[in-house]
């Protein structure tokens, strides 16, 4: 990575890296996958793969305050499911990522988040046609055989997109909402996951030469803009019904999708 591009960004550019952290604080307190306009920013404003290594260490401090909000909602059996799954996805996204060009990068994770959106939509117009319950208390992730392949499916997925380039939110959040997982249930799973797992992708990245000192004084200069927008995440999540919470996910993720397709 050239990592003297960092130091030469615009103060408008800062800006924008500024407004984009502020957004994962949001994101990661209220409505998981908004950080896919988060990664587009920074994407924009930076090299691609060097964007993916300043991004991450942005994500884990989002990560770190998400837990502390909401350590007590997590469903763990959940997320020992996921977790071999998503391994193997990152192992896969590692490999990817050492022949694989900026565009190719783009185009994958767009299509997916695409279509991982179009298989939500599907299911729960399925679910609403045929009188299921939108959500349940005890998420359908561990009960049944098709439960744990999706999550097995899912899991793999998320561990691509999410090595790949930061973008395992909107998958994760495609699975947890199909899953029936309720709003406070969502975020505090959410939390848990994100956190082991972009904490879990550091080695890899270093490796990769997508983190060094300079990416870091730079994370350094923008984690102070994570908080506030994990403040207001916190404060709005409360005012957002089940309904528009879960629209505003979705919708996040196809714009998101659209926005890595279109670049």
């Amino acid at each position: 990575m050239n990592t003297m591009t960092l130091w030469h960004i615009s103060g408008w550019e800062f800006a924008a890296l500024a407004a984009a952290a502020l957004l994962v604080g949001f994101s990661k307190t209220a409505v998981s996958g908004a950080n896919t306009v988060s990664l587009a920013i920074f994407a924009a404003v930076l090299p691609a793969r060097a964007s993916t290594g300043v991004l991450l260490p942005i994500l884990i401090v989002g990560d770190v305050l998400a837990v502390l909000t909401y350590r007590r909602h997590a469903h763990w059996p959940t997320l020992w499911r996921l977790f071999p799954a998503v391994a193997a996805g990152v192992v896969i996204g590692t490999l990817f990522l050492v022949w694989a060009d900026d565009a190719v990068v783009r185009t994958s994770i767009g299509a997916i988040l695409l279509f991982m959106a179009g298989v939500t939509l599907w299911r729960r117009r399925k679910a609403e046609a045929e009188g299921a319950a939108g959500a349940a208390d005890e998420p359908d992730s561990v009960a049944t055989r098709s439960g744990r392949a999706k999550a097995r499916s899912y899991g793999v997925l998320g561990g691509f997109t999410t090595m790949v380039a930061n973008a395992g939110g909107p998958v994760m959040s495609m699975y947890l909402l199909s899953a029936g997982f309720r709003k406070l249930g969502f975020l505090g799973t959410s939390a848990f996951f994100f956190l082991i797992v972009n904490v879990t992708k550091v080695p890899f990245s270093v490796g990769l030469g997508l983190i060094d000192g300079h990416s870091l004084l730079l994370d350094a200069a923008l984690a102070a803009f994570v908080v506030p927008g994990a403040f207001i995440g916190k404060w709005a999540v409360n005012r957002i019904n089940q309904r528009l919470f879960e629209q505003l996910v979705i919708a996040a993720t196809i714009i998101g999708g659209l926005q890595l397709l279109l670049r």
